[in-house]
């Protein structure tokens, strides 16, 4: 529903802004682990961030790495596209045109708001490194969009490392590629600048 409402995606990206700023976390480092619409979450949280970044800069400095697993990447219609394939296999024509006049009717509440968290992931207030895991044949994930947005996130400066599979599961690539995604994700949590982490993993 957050995904389908915006307005309440950002409401509930608040909430975890707030919990995040709370006395007994303000001191922590803080480590992103999103899988599939976990990222459109974050991002809600992101915006945020962004819209204040002098109130909320110290939550930005105290990232200190973010993981996307099967990031929902793309235009409205791949994701309407995606929606269909994932939820109804048999009906993803009706989903998807059931989708795109969804988009299309509440365009000022949807497709607008998705376009500016697109904008807002894209050039994420948060510089820490970055892992994505996606796979080609995720009808979530457009992967030359995924390429093209870590791409970018290079030319920014920031550390950003993938693993791409030719065939997996939307958000289940630990599951169907376990040794591969965990020695990756070690890889990765090796290069951040935290101990304890890395002790308790």
């Amino acid at each position: 529903m957050h995904f389908l409402w915006p307005r309440w995606g950002l409401d509930y990206g608040m909430e975890v802004l707030k919990v995040l700023e709370e006395p007994q976390f303000a001191g922590r480092a803080v480590l992103v682990h999103a899988s599939s619409i976990g990222g459109y979450t974050f991002t809600q949280t992101l915006t945020h961030i962004a819209e204040g970044k002098e109130k909320h800069a110290g939550l930005a400095k105290r990232v200190i790495g973010h993981i996307y697993d099967s990031l929902v990447v793309g235009s409205l219609e791949h994701m309407a596209i995606g929606l269909g394939k994932t939820l109804v296999p048999r009906l993803e024509s009706f989903v998807k045109n059931i989708a795109m006049l969804y988009f299309w009717l509440f365009k000022t509440h949807t497709a607008d708001l998705y376009n500016k968290s697109i904008q807002v992931f894209q050039d994420i207030p948060i510089t820490a490194p970055a892992l994505f895991f996606f796979s080609e044949n995720d009808a979530m994930c457009n992967t030359a969009d995924m390429e093209t947005l870590m791409d970018r996130w290079k030319r920014r400066g920031m550390t950003v490392e993938s693993r791409k599979w030719k065939e997996s599961k939307h958000a289940a690539h630990l599951r169907c590629h376990r040794e591969d995604y965990l020695s990756t994700l070690e890889k990765f949590l090796n290069l951040l600048p935290i101990s304890s982490l890395k002790a308790q993993m």
